[in-house]
């Protein structure tokens, strides 16, 4: 045995396996894992804004739907005050049971839901339910196929109509 070998230093087998090829095909994997995870990063980012938008949606449809419930008692709060024989004008009671309707007025407009009444407007299918003609409307000036009375008001919120507007259309 020669002295030479023992001065030698062994070699690493992976020192001499990274080469220049090995090298830039580490850095290729390197940027192609890191667009993935930047993808992945932005499509969660893209579901968790979905998903608030769908919660916050679905929250205003529950608060919707609940109010649609309550619309046939503003409905006749309405008509009671409508009807109050005038020597009752004055009556505290009378007056207290108008500020109810006001508190319900005031409520639906935080919630953002807005009343209707289309007398005199084009006549609506997707806004108005007909549930009768007219034939005065003629004598009352109000044109062809527009709404000459409303006979029950119509709620929206945005643009979703949650109870439409029973009219009498002019013929």
């Amino acid at each position: 045995m020669s002295q030479d070998h023992a001065d030698t230093p062994p070699t690493d087998p992976t020192a001499a396996d990274v080469s220049g090829d090995v090298l830039s095909d580490l850095e290729a994997k390197v940027i192609e894992f890191q667009a993935g995870w930047q993808r992945e990063r932005a499509d969660f980012a893209n579901y968790k804004r979905r998903t608030e938008k769908e919660l916050s949606e679905a929250k205003a449809r529950g608060a919707q739907d609940a109010v649609v419930k309550f619309l046939p008692i503003i409905d006749d709060f309405e008509r009671a005050m409508a009807n109050v024989p005038a020597d009752l004008q004055d009556n505290p009671w009378i007056r207290g049971v108008g500020l109810l309707l006001s508190k319900f007025d005031r409520i639906l407009g935080e919630l953002h839901v807005e009343k209707f009444d289309p007398t005199g407007q084009p006549f609506d299918p997707n806004r108005h339910e007909a549930i009768g003609i007219d034939p005065e409307a003629e004598a009352k000036g109000i044109p062809s196929g527009h709404v000459s009375d409303t006979l029950q008001k119509g709620y929206a919120s945005g643009e979703r109509v949650l109870r439409v507007a029973m009219v009498r259309v002019a013929p």
